[in-house]
């Protein structure tokens, strides 16, 4: 079996490299803004987010559809 995944852009990547890049990029409040979720609005950090973000799919998708747009405009 091959465990490749060409077709995958976040392949590789973690969601602790893809949530840092984000708030490296945008900042805690542009990033709360875009998506509003109380994780980046009520005394945000990585520790917590990762944790909101690992367990609820819709926010997860969210970021990491933002990431990929945000990649495609640099």
């Amino acid at each position: 079996m091959n465990d490749k995944q060409p077709d995958n852009p976040l392949h590789g990547i973690t969601l602790e490299r893809i949530l840092i890049k984000l708030v490296d990029y945008y900042g805690w409040a542009e990033l709360g803004k875009i998506i509003d979720i109380r994780c980046f609005n009520h005394e945000p950090s990585i520790k917590s987010s990762l944790k909101f973000l690992r367990k609820t799919p819709w926010a997860r998708a969210q970021v990491e559809e933002l990431y990929l747009n945000k990649d495609r405009l640099e």
